[in-house]
């Protein structure tokens, strides 16, 4: 009876702690796990009011690339290949290189990359940024170290469907280091460090730090939140990715992600009118860091399909290969020698006409 009635008091307290608006909240969750003998694995969901169309690619070493098609810009030829997963065929929503470094990005409301007055830096366009870092990077430490230089800015146009593209991005390797990168009020902030494991949306992520102190007393085994909001996945997935078990074991490990990223999934159909990202799962991945392996499955499709990087064609002049997933295509087990050569998908910088804003 006395730690029901301090569960109580904690949940009390959280609710004016919190002070967190419940329709700010914005589906997608990330978690990395960190087993035994660095046996690395990073999870996440992808949620969305409406079904994202997300294609699965796979981009050879030696590209040349630029981060704008117009005014400053940077440039740059991948040193890295990997496996992008790409939305709408325009932008990488995130992917894994072959050096086991896994960059996502999720949607942060409060966002600004805007400073005020005038900006002369180069442009980075928000659908290159996710690929920027795989191409270029093969831990996080490298990537952190290049992106705290502060030397470039976003250009954010608005996605299909007229939804503000303001993200924040999260970062794990091999090593089981993480990092997250948020953009506030124009300033860039990184949080690096192995035990930054989890991610949501809002809000920003010092303030989701702060919840999930206040939480930890509670204990997970006692009590968890359980609503789609932001703040609660952060908890949930924050204790489960730690609760289950820690294994060297890349089968077990895979299923332990994969059951975490279940808990924390929206189901198909929920929705929120007034805020269109606060919506079902659409997808979830889960990438082996240690063995280089992509796993992806989706709501409509049920069945786990994945890709050995080592067994992919990543030399340079290896051609850009495309599994395609939109369509009702349907894959399960390993789906590495099905994707097929392609025509490279070009970067959205500026919004087209029919897309609107």
């Amino acid at each position: 009876m006395k730690n029901l009635r301090h569960t109580l008091c904690c949940l009390a307290g959280l609710l004016v702690f919190s002070g967190f608006p419940v329709q700010t909240a914005e589906p997608c969750t990330r978690a990395v796990y960190l087993g035994s003998d660095r046996m690395i694995v990073t999870g996440r969901t992808m949620d969305w009011r409406d079904e994202m169309p997300t294609n699965l690619w796979l981009l050879p070493r030696g590209i040349q690339r630029v981060s704008y098609d117009r005014g400053p810009h940077l440039s740059w030829t991948s040193k890295y290949g990997s496996i992008a997963a790409v939305s709408y065929d325009i932008g990488t929503s995130e992917g894994m290189n072959e050096k086991g470094l896994v960059a996502q990005l999720l949607y942060l409301t409060e966002t600004r990359y805007d400073r005020p007055g005038p900006d002369h830096r180069p442009v980075m366009g928000m659908s290159i940024w996710c690929q920027w870092v795989l191409d270029n990077f093969a831990t996080v430490s490298e990537a952190v170290a290049e992106m705290g230089k502060d030397s470039f800015r976003i250009d954010a146009p608005a996605m299909p469907g007229g939804q503000a593209s303001t993200m924040h991005m999260a970062l794990s390797d091999s090593t089981g280091n993480s990092a997250i990168i948020e953009y506030l009020d124009g300033k860039i902030t990184i949080h690096e460090g192995q035990q930054y494991q989890v991610l949501t949306n809002s809000p920003p992520y010092d303030r989701q730090l702060a919840v999930l102190d206040y939480w930890k007393p509670i204990g997970g085994l006692n009590m968890l939140p359980g609503t789609n909001k932001s703040s609660d996945r952060f908890v949930r997935a924050s204790f489960y990715i730690n609760a289950v078990e820690q294994t060297s074991d890349p089968k077990t490990a895979v299923a332990a992600v994969f059951s975490v990223m279940r808990a924390v999934s929206v189901p198909l159909g929920i929705s929120v009118s007034d805020h269109p990202n606060n919506s079902s799962t659409r997808w979830r991945s889960v990438s082996d860091q240690k063995n280089r392996i992509y796993y992806f499955e989706t709501t409509l499709a049920p069945a786990i399909l994945w890709v050995d990087l080592k067994a992919a064609d990543l030399e340079p002049g290896a051609p850009v290969k495309k599994l395609t997933l939109t369509g009702g295509q349907e894959y399960a087990g390993d789906a590495t020698a099905k994707f097929a050569e392609t025509k490279p998908f070009t970067f959205l910088f500026e919004l087209p006409a029919g897309f609107g804003r």
